[in-house]
């Protein structure tokens, strides 16, 4: 039993990153595939439960189920990427929520069925099997079976997410659980002989009525698997989100039901009076339920204190997690196991299969994903759903126990966090900040918050940050960038969204159309908050914004690009690590017109070096002439470029010239620093030679194999080094040429300029790294006089040093003649074309001065 629930389990993590992939988002695939995970249960509970409970051959009915579940699992390893290519275009590619949410909950439970109806069957025969090998009532193998099947789902859990995904990817998983159902199925018919040719048990007279024992069964079925999914949307908020946490928080919710059935077995069931167990339970269970809701208000600091505790490595951070888990879902789990084994025992002496019983509760649960996850929370909030839950196990308990403090006390608990309780969200504001704006959806809360400085920023789930007012430069700079490298774009395409600023700052241009794709509904509103700052928000109106995913759309649309830029997803974040696949920068290849540029933005401060060439090497196995840009020059948050084009190779820096001169916003150009072909061109980091060889021995991170997923985590919850050391070391590990980047010109001293221009670069990066900002001239100045004079020297066309030293030079006039005059004259020298320098030198002269000696 251990190793059918390990087996079961597995599948269905499996699954949920399979799902994920079409689906768009993990919480969506989680949904989904639950929904789908019970209703196949109960199906198959309900129609061959009481079949194999008649049979006198258990033993061969729970062999054959084990190996339909093992067939349906080796079938779906070569079906599902063809199963789910259906799926994503009948979803289509900008669905309703309506038609999205029918498509996910009834094609993935179409998709799982054999497998999941055949597991739905598999404990009523292993039930009939260990119940005619006891020696007392037959009925008591249920609470033990079920601690055992729920103990195995544990270790299911655990091992596929930490272990076997990780190293075997999902289809060898996937081999793997079917390789387990085998061999449940030999051993079932080899170590229990006797039970296969047994006869089935005297089933006892009803007592209680069965229409009210099945209510309960399936009611406690629905809230239990309601508090699930909401617990875990509440902690997302707190954790980081990644394929880890989910696996730990359903690890908790799984061991203490199975630590429930267990202690019913021990300690509860051989009482008498098994009515007044049954409402015991059920306060209790209501209490339990109310007592983890309220600490979910207290779920970062006991994160905190768990993670200063245990330690800052990776996986001290990831048991970190848990610790809001165990208190959350502990208890409440406990009380479930022990209320359904209880439950199931009286249905059992009342005549009731074990298949029926665990049928109707698993109905229950099949429902509780689309009225909990997708129609109470969002309507009602998270703290609202929750205390239901709580009350609605009250509502379970007979009229007589109403009188009684076990559910009075629950009640009266409940009725208080109602009315006294704060609203159950997290939004970390600092002092003197606001919160601009707050929803909370099916997949993710989405807030906008204002700073004392008037900074705003985007945040999905309160930690992950999306975009500020205050990265404008940047954010243009990732539009622009991709932009000015096509000849004459007329369409562009913007995969995700965040601010907005990034594919505003694209449709900024009149002459460009520019479609940009949203997976969350919460961002897209959000973002109008940001829209003002680009032309008064006439840009963003331009911008034609699609809700869906953008996997799905770039497989499914029909529309050709001359230009794609996608986002800097977080690669660690539920589903971001599926947007860095093979598979995905091919379905962006074919929607590239002839000549079309493809830039996919990496967040550089948010992944290390190892899960970077995984990266890289999926993007030049499909755009194997592939470069690599940088957003901007800085180390707190730098931004690196994969760029790949369709067809022609290398470009035309002419070309390139001419489009920068010709581009409708020109004041908008230089604004963000990209006014001449040396500011667009001198961006690029490395060739494709220099890619290659730096992803030369990283895995390929693709569908089956979710490399970036599984790694990217490890770098969130224990960074090995900081952005800036991480930046510096990219760039000492590669290189490019300009005949590499460019087409061959007449203008040799022109190729010349661009590697002076990148050796610049370089150094300019480098000499960073040791300077400290101050609000002091001088203090500024002292610092990086010389190592900007140096970056100059080696190419005069570096604009980010020559600017910042003039802007000093005349700052430092007010207090220091001399000085300011003998930087002027230095920079003049350097740059004789820009005549700035002398025009400030000249103006310094004629100013009269308190001090003849200073003139």
């Amino acid at each position: 039993m251990v190793a059918s629930g390990f087996a079961g389990l597995g599948y269905q993590m499996v699954w949920t990153q399979q799902c994920a992939l079409w689906l768009g988002h993990e919480a969506a695939a989680v949904l989904a595939v639950v929904a789908a995970f019970f209703g196949g249960l109960a199906l198959g509970s309900l129609s061959l439960g009481a079949r194999v409970e008649k049979s006198a051959r258990p033993a061969r009915w729970y062999a054959a189920c084990e190996l339909v579940i093992a067939l349906w699992g080796l079938l779906l390893v070569f079906a599902i990427p063809h199963f789910s290519a259906t799926l994503l275009h009948l979803t289509g590619v900008q669905p309703t929520p309506a038609w999205q949410w029918a498509a996910a909950f009834f094609g993935t439970f179409l998709l799982l069925l054999p497998s999941t109806a055949a597991m739905g069957a598999t404990l009523p025969a292993l039930e009939r099997i260990t119940s005619r090998l006891q020696k007392h009532d037959e009925v008591r193998s249920i609470a033990a079976l079920y601690a055992g099947n729920t103990f195995g789902a544990v270790l299911g859990v655990l091992g596929t997410a930490f272990w076997l995904i990780p190293a075997w990817g999902l289809a060898r998983t996937a081999i793997a659980c079917v390789a387990l159902n085998v061999l449940c199925a030999a051993t079932a018919l080899l170590v229990f002989p006797q039970a296969a040719e047994s006869a089935p048990p005297a089933t006892a007279n009803t007592r209680p009525p069965k229409r009210d024992l099945l209510a309960r069964l399936a009611l406690t079925g629905f809230l239990g698997i309601g508090y699930e999914v909401r617990v875990v949307r509440v902690l997302s908020q707190v954790s980081e989100d990644t394929v880890y946490t989910f696996a730990m928080l359903l690890a908790v919710y799984l061991l203490g039901t199975a630590a429930g059935a267990a202690g019913y077995q021990r300690w509860l069931f051989s009482r008498r009076k098994q009515a007044a167990l049954a409402d015991a339970l059920f306060g209790a269970l209501s209490a339990a339920c109310l007592l983890g809701t309220a600490s979910l208000w207290g779920a970062e600091w006991l994160k905190a204190g768990a993670q200063q505790m245990f330690g800052n490595s990776a996986f001290a951070a990831i048991v970190a997690e848990a610790v809001p888990a165990v208190f959350a879902f502990g208890p409440p789990t406990i009380a479930m196991g022990a209320l359904f084994s209880h439950l199931a025992r009286r249905a059992s002496t009342s005549g009731i299969g074990f298949g029926r019983a665990l049928g109707v509760n698993t109905l229950g649960a099949a429902a509780a994903p689309a009225v909990f996850g997708v129609l109470i929370a969002p309507t009602f909030g998270a703290k609202f759903a929750l205390l239901l839950i709580g009350v609605g196990y009250l509502a379970l308990a007979s009229r007589r126990a109403w009188t009684q403090p076990m559910i009075l006390v629950p009640a009266a608990a409940a009725l208080a966090l109602a009315v006294l309780a704060p609203a159950l969200t997290f939004i970390d504001v600092r002092e003197g900040g606001r919160v601009v704006s707050y929803e909370d959806g099916v997949m993710a809360a989405v807030s906008v918050i204002e700073d004392d400085r008037g900074v705003a920023r985007l945040r999905i789930d309160n930690r992950q940050q999306e975009g500020s007012s205050a990265t404008q430069r940047v954010d243009g700079r990732q539009a622009w960038l991709p932009l000015l490298l096509h000849p004459a774009p007329r369409r562009a395409l913007f995969l995700g969204l965040g601010t907005g600023i990034t594919a505003s700052s694209g449709a900024e241009d009149p002459t460009l159309r520019v479609d940009a794709v949203e997976l969350l509904p919460e961002v897209i509103r959000a973002s109008a908050h940001f829209s003002h700052s680009l032309a008064d928000g006439a840009a963003y109106a331009r911008l034609n914004i699609l809700a869906g995913d953008a996997r799905r759309y770039v497989r499914t649309s029909t529309r050709s690009y001359d230009v794609i830029v996608s986002d800097n997803f977080h690669p660690a974040r539920s589903g971001s690590g599926a947007l860095y696949t093979v598979e995905h920068f091919e379905a962006v290849r074919r929607r590239l017109e002839a000549g079309g540029v493809f830039c996919q933005w990496l967040p550089l401060h948010q992944l290390d070096l190892g899960t970077l060439r995984s990266i890289v090497a999926s993007f030049v196995a499909v755009y194997p002439e592939g470069w690599a840009m940088i957003a901007s020059n800085s180390l707190e948050t730098p931004v690196l470029g994969l760029v790949g084009r369709q067809g022609a190779v290398r470009f035309d820096a002419a070309r390139v010239r001419k489009r920068i001169a010709s581009a409708a916003l020109p004041d908008r150009l230089t604004g963000i620093g990209l006014e001449d072909e040396f500011a667009v061109l001198g961006s690029f980091v490395a060739g494709p030679a220099a890619l290659r060889r730096f992803a030369s021995d990283a895995s390929l991170n693709s569908d089956d194999h979710p490399v970036v997923a599984y790694r990217a985590p490890r770098s969130t919850y224990a960074p090995d080094s900081s952005p800036g050391e991480r930046l510096t070391e990219l760039l000492s590990a590669l290189s490019i040429a300009p005949d590499e980047l460019i087409l061959p010109s007449a203008d040799a001293a022109w190729s010349a300029r661009l590697a002076a221009y990148w050796a610049a670069r370089d150094r300019f990066i480098a000499s960073g790294r040791d300077v400290h900002p101050s609000a002091r001239v001088e203090e500024m100045l002292a610092q990086v006089r010389e190592p900007l004079l140096s970056v100059l020297r080696i190419s005069p066309d570096f604009r980010l040093a020559y600017d910042p030293l003039f802007s000093m030079a005349t700052a430092l006039a007010n207090s220091d003649i001399a000085g300011a005059r003998a930087l002027l004259t230095e920079l003049s020298q350097i740059q004789p074309a820009r005549n700035d320098a002398a025009l400030a030198l000249a103006q310094i002269s004629a100013t009269p001065s308190a001090d003849p000696a200073t003139r």
